[in-house]
């Protein structure tokens, strides 16, 4: 393995060391198991931040790693760009809802969402969105296309962001699922990622899948406790075959556009 490989394999080692190690830290000081992760992800998401530029500007040869990394547009193309993405993934949501509702696997709660639920929802969406989008589909995606070609670039960011998001808690058959649908995922991500808005596109719908899946199930609708697996999916709707339809077309969808 020469070092541009092990540059790969070195630095989201460093990070997930510094998100470990806060995590310990954290720990030793008393606080909530549950509480550790979030409070962790915060240095871990800002040691990222400030170590990235400096990485691509060496390793990729250039003077612009924003630019590079896909964040470079200007302010309107950017809210354009999270606006196309955010939408996208609506019309995969409502895709999933409605399947649900029409199989009887889903019920309605009687109330609006609460304000704070709302805001925990745009919150966790953008957290998520942006830190994972710059690492993967930023940093990985640019890494890969540089050392293996920009095709299997995009099949291999893909199949990394499925492994590192797969659980170790579910059994083997619901493995299959979720892998499949976070492969499909990671695909399309990829795509949006190429478009014309860069890295925000992808932002806004990986973001927008998150914290909009979190705000309906937390409190617009309720799926069934027997909601059959291979229609609901084993963790979320991404592992099921309403996630895997709603992400093949678009798929397909886009690969079929001037």
């Amino acid at each position: 393995m020469n070092g541009r490989w092990w540059g790969l394999v070195l630095y989201p080692a460093a990070l997930v060391a510094v998100f470990l190690g806060v995590q310990l830290l954290l720990g030793m000081g008393g606080v909530a198991p549950g509480q550790r992760a979030a409070l962790a992800a915060l240095p871990a998401v800002a040691a990222l931040l400030l170590s990235l530029p400096a990485w691509v500007r060496r390793r990729w040869r250039t003077e612009q790693p924003w630019r590079a990394l896909g964040l470079a547009a200007a302010p309107r193309q950017a809210l354009g760009a999270v606006a196309a993405g955010s939408g996208t993934a609506a019309v995969l949501l409502a895709l999933v809802v409605a399947g649900l509702a029409l199989a009887g696997q889903l019920s309605w709660r009687q109330a609006a969402p609460a304000p704070a639920l709302l805001i925990n929802g745009l919150v966790l969406g953008a957290g998520v969105g942006f830190a994972e989008e710059l690492l993967f589909r930023g940093w990985l995606l640019g890494e890969l296309e540089r050392l293996i070609g920009r095709g299997p670039a995009w099949l291999a960011q893909a199949l990394v962001f499925s492994l590192v998001h797969l659980r170790t808690t579910l059994q083997p058959p619901q493995h299959a699922g979720l892998l499949g649908g976070l492969l499909l995922l990671g695909l399309a991500l990829g795509q949006q990622r190429r478009g014309k808005g860069g890295l925000w596109g992808a932002i806004g719908l990986h973001g927008a899948l998150v914290g909009g899946w979190f705000v309906i199930s937390q409190g617009l609708v309720s799926v069934a406790a027997g909601a059959p697996v291979w229609l609901a999916g084993p963790a979320n709707p991404i592992g099921g075959l309403l996630g895997w339809l709603g992400l093949a077309a678009l798929l397909v969808l886009r690969e079929r556009r001037p």
